[in-house]
């Protein structure tokens, strides 16, 4: 995950490399994080409108992976769902490691709670700080909503019943580096998804159990055994907003380039506010995820109520089919790729950042200042890895229209 650096190496370069927690912790001066979240405007619920009385608990069955999986999108796509992570090398090393921590997410709490301070806010910057120890890119804290849980789970269809109070939203950034370099959807597209949700797992499993061995409940939640959604705890955790990539949230220093994992606890912890960086009006203007998607999945139109949530709808089934049928490279993210948000943390777009986070007049270039400068387009001298795909345990090179595309 972590590229080390020549010093006399200057186009080895990462998001790692420039802005990682390990080597900017304590950079900004009283708090924990890497990035300034000092700076963000706080409000006091989420800037996406939430009737929380209205809103009804899912099922984890009910997901568009977990419905392409049932064969409700037909017998090629359930065929395809059953290969599409493992017909990459990469991605099926990363799947192996995630199924591994499926098993890791609780266990027994230690009888004598240790001797914390009184104060929640020290131990809240204690797990932060040990978060980012661990290598997490951005955590934030809410209080779980008890309608961010699923009603059922979806290995096994039995209940789920989930009555932490707290929950800990663990951010991994999929590498700037590499996300210049692919198209949108070529064959690294599911690596980069799983080197954040193996290694937010990893460190969702390790801060858990740390908590129970401190004296108090945890369990880990990541993509291989999730007991609940993740955009509603990122939302009042403070670490992004809702966006127009469908239930997408965007954070302001990585984007959308990231994947998340959770820790559910009742050990005591002071909360972070929602944050305000001026999103919702911005997706309203830019819509290059709704422009780029290749099928089609992302709303050009305004809003809608949905499950007491206001959202940008999505087509959740040509989303899905795409991303397990995909017969050009393995997955897509060709809206993380087209993404203005989509940057790498240097002085130059951090400045950039702010203007998009604080001058509204701004957010009317920002779509066509990322076309004018080709950010939509791939890299191809950043490229590192290689495209093939694995066929009945055959590797098998991709023709020449997969190579182009």
């Amino acid at each position: 995950m972590i590229y080390l650096k020549k010093k006399n190496d200057a186009n080895m370069t990462s998001t790692h490399s420039k802005g990682s927690s390990s080597e900017h912790r304590g950079k900004f001066k009283g708090i924990p994080d890497p990035f300034p979240v000092q700076k963000l405007k706080r409000v006091d619920r989420p800037t996406t409108l939430i009737h929380d009385d209205e809103i009804k608990r899912v099922s984890e069955l009910d997901g568009g992976f977990q419905r392409a999986g049932k064969g409700e999108y037909g017998n090629f796509i359930q065929k395809e769902y059953r290969r599409f992570m493992e017909k990459y090398p990469l991605s099926d090393a990363l799947l192996d490691m995630s199924k591994g921590l499926s098993r890791v997410v609780d266990g027994p709490v230690r009888k004598n709670k240790a001797p914390l301070p009184d104060d929640p806010k020290l131990i809240s910057r204690h797990i932060k700080e040990t978060a980012y120890f661990l290598r997490a890119d951005m955590v934030g804290i809410c209080e779980l909503p008890s309608y961010a849980v699923f009603t059922h789970s979806r290995w096994d269809g039995e209940p789920i019943e989930l009555n932490h109070k707290y929950a800990i939203g663990i951010l991994i950034d999929q590498d700037w580096k590499t996300s210049r370099a692919f198209t949108g959807s070529d064959w690294i597209s599911n690596s980069m998804s799983f080197i954040s949700y193996s290694t937010s797992g990893f460190i969702a499993c390790i801060l858990a159990n740390y908590i129970r061995k401190l004296g108090y409940p945890a369990r880990a939640h990541h993509a291989m055994n999730y007991q609940l959604l993740v955009p509603p705890i990122l939302l009042w955790a403070g670490l992004g907003e809702m966006s127009r990539i469908g239930d997408i949230v965007i954070n302001p220093f990585l984007g959308s380039r990231f994947k998340a994992a959770i820790v559910t606890t009742d050990l005591p912890l002071a909360i972070d506010k929602p944050i305000d960086f001026g999103l919702q009006d911005f997706c309203t203007k830019c819509k290059q995820c709704a422009k780029h998607c290749p099928v089609q999945a992302l709303s050009h139109g305004d809003k809608i109520m949905h499950n007491g949530y206001e959202k940008w709808p999505v087509n959740v089934e040509r989303c899905a089919k795409n991303r397990v049928g995909n017969q050009h490279g393995s997955g897509c993210g060709t809206c993380l790729k087209v993404c203005p948000w989509n940057k790498p943390n240097t002085k130059f777009h951090n400045f950039i950042s702010w203007t998009m986070r604080n001058i509204p007049f701004a957010r009317r270039f920002a779509a066509r200042g990322d076309e004018l400068l080709g950010y939509h387009k791939p890299k191809s001298k950043w490229k590192w890895w290689y495209d093939f795909e694995v066929v009945d345990e055959e590797f098998k090179e991709p023709t020449d229209k997969q190579k182009k595309s």
